[in-house]
């Protein structure tokens, strides 16, 4: 499933092809910023919005995003279902620790997500439906090569064919599609919201992420996904922040294939793990005062320190073939 998802919903070309939706959604954002000038802004609830609906968009096409802004109503359900949904799966779960007492689901935990998936399915079935008949309507070969698809588009395709090796039904679509939603949106608004604090917090640094923004984008233009491997500063700053502040300080649990030991401890077969990289990041024997925020760690070619988890110190979104 995860091949499949790569090559057929991260594929270059879809990417490129949602590029239209990202730039569109951080536009409207910008403009409501400045109709904001001197008066507070909430940063977290404003990188949700934008995030969301760029999701949204991704998911299900730009029409669904206008559909639910034209309900405020049904908007703000939703946007406040993500974040419930974010909270019940950070909570503190004892059956994680102790399988056995999964069945008894003591905190209530189980009951709470049963209830918040039954919102879901309130939402995502009348899109789904519309899908699916808008498929059946298409004649064979109408969709060109270069046509944008919509992720669920791309699922409900894949559902229907039979040669893929993997079993998909709309029990499981819907399951990714909320995977997709949580993951593509509580990560991505924390991590801006400690940015931002991070750079409030460092005003020398804040300016000369500002006198590069003026050098590369311009002061009368916005900045483009094309003018991202250019701001240098910018990035090093995320990377800082991201070893401060990692989205998910456990990363998700791994179960090893094999027995092995670490550190001296035996880990069984199918053992679930989590790595603790918000302590590693914090490590005083690996960092040098690393409770201080050092853009200058990551300024140096020879730090060999990127997103992508090559070297075990720095690894804020895991590490393998997955990244």
């Amino acid at each position: 499933m995860r091949k499949l998802f790569v090559r057929e919903m991260l594929s270059s070309r879809n990417l490129e092809a949602c590029y239209s939706i990202r730039r569109h959604e951080v536009r409207k954002t910008i403009r409501n910023v400045n109709t904001k000038i001197g008066y507070p802004v909430d940063i977290g609830e404003l990188a949700f919005v934008t995030e969301t609906n760029v999701v949204i968009s991704i998911i299900f096409g730009s029409k669904f995003v206008e559909e639910m802004e034209k309900h405020s109503t049904n908007g703000t359900e939703f946007r406040e279902l993500v974040m419930k949904y974010g909270q019940v799966m950070g909570k503190p779960n004892i059956s994680d620790f102790f399988p056995m007492l999964a069945r008894f689901d003591l905190q209530g935990i189980q009951k709470e997500m049963e209830a918040l998936l039954k919102l879901f399915d309130s939402i995502l079935d009348p899109a789904i439906s519309e899908c699916m008949k808008m498929l059946s309507d298409q004649r064979e070969g109408e969709i060109q090569r270069n046509e944008k698809k919509h992720l669920i588009q791309i699922l409900l395709e894949l559902m229907e064919q039979k040669d893929i090796g993997i079993s998909l039904d709309l029990v499981k679509v819907k399951a990714i599609l909320v995977d997709i939603v949580i993951g593509g949106t509580d990560t991505t608004i924390t991590t801006v919201e400690w940015v931002m604090s991070e750079l409030l917090n460092n005003p020398e640094i804040m300016s000369k992420v500002q006198q590069e923004l003026k050098h590369v984008v311009g002061m009368n233009n916005i900045v483009e996904e094309s003018h991202l491997p250019n701001l240098h500063n910018l990035d090093v700053v995320f990377k800082e922040t991201l070893r401060l502040h990692p989205a998910l300080p456990l990363l998700l649990p791994k179960r090893p294939s094999q027995c092995a030991i670490v550190g001296g401890y035996k880990i069984a077969e199918g053992t679930k793990v989590f790595l603790n990289v918000y302590a590693i990041h914090r490590d005083p024997q690996v960092w040098e005062s690393p409770l201080e925020f050092q853009r200058e760690r990551f300024l140096s070619p020879l730090t060999n320190l990127d997103y992508a988890g090559n070297n075990m110190k720095y690894h804020p979104f895991g590490s393998g073939m997955r990244i």
